[in-house]
């Protein structure tokens, strides 16, 4: 008898582009789980300071979160640790380019700029969004408002386990290595769906709380990152064999951008009901 369809995991990332934080249980906020991509690493670009991720710095990868007696506390291989405390009423004294908006954030000081400098090796800054703020998610997806963090675009990414599993098998079938869910960043994976059944729901309840599936999330270089060492490997891989099958519009789509329609807590073993 196969298991019914339910959450399997749940991740955050506290900084984006950096790794995440594994949990059993998330709060959904306003603008989605609560600590997620509230900072953000940025860097001069001839007079504005603008996001930077793996895509630019691979190595960003390496720069472990933790959770901890009210501080965000991040480490690396070979340095000390850096750790900055979670609740800070400071006002915002930067503002930095994400995409197309332009923010208002709250810059971390030197202690953690020198810290992601000595692992980038380039200068930069860690801001934080104000735990106020929030970006409105693009209305031609997602008419309804909806706000979300330092995401890329989204508050909530959903992969099904069914789906790397098959990526996994074609990969194999080439001779290549398999590659793990974390190159992918989703929120939450559910399991007991077929693969890329998430493709077809438009509305689904996780639990207790509602979510739209808005828009296939378009992948880009940052999947190539190996994440245990913070550097691609191979430079094609897995978008090449992605783009045989899953090309859509010359994009290549992997997993579903949600936005939730209620807040509370969602946790692992949470039951997945489609709706629509």
């Amino acid at each position: 008898m196969n298991p019914a369809p339910h959450v399997t995991s749940l991740t955050i990332y506290p900084v984006k582009s950096c790794a995440g934080v594994a949990l059993d249980h998330v709060t959904i906020g306003r603008t989605g789980p609560e600590l997620d991509r509230r900072w953000m690493i940025v860097a001069d670009d001839d007079g504005e300071m603008l996001a930077v991720t793996q895509r630019e710095m691979p190595k960003l990868a390496l720069a472990q979160p933790s959770i901890s007696g009210g501080e965000l506390i991040l480490r690396a291989p070979g340095m000390s640790s850096l750790r900055l405390l979670i609740e800070d009423d400071r006002p915002a004294n930067r503002s930095v380019l994400l995409r197309a908006d332009a923010l208002l954030v709250i810059d971390e000081g030197l202690e953690a700029a020198e810290w992601f400098g000595d692992l980038l090796e380039a200068e930069v800054r860690l801001v934080r969004l104000p735990e106020a703020a929030g970006r409105r998610v693009n209305p031609k997806y997602a008419p309804k408002v909806a706000y979300t963090s330092l995401t890329d675009g989204y508050p909530v990414l959903l992969l099904s386990s069914a789906s790397l599993d098959d990526l996994n098998h074609r990969l194999h079938a080439q001779g290549k290595p398999a590659v793990e869910m974390r190159r992918f960043r989703p929120t939450i994976v559910v399991s007991g769906v077929p693969a890329y059944a998430e493709d077809e729901w438009r509305h689904i309840r996780l639990g207790d709380i509602p979510f739209d599936v808005v828009k296939p999330c378009a992948r880009c270089v940052m999947t190539t990152v190996d994440p245990a060492r913070g550097e691609v490997v191979d430079p094609l891989e897995p978008l090449a064999t992605l783009a045989t099958y899953r090309r859509v519009e010359g994009k290549v789509m992997f997993a579903q951008n949600l936005v939730h329609r209620a807040t509370g807590v969602l946790s692992v073993g949470d039951e997945l009901t489609v709706l629509e």
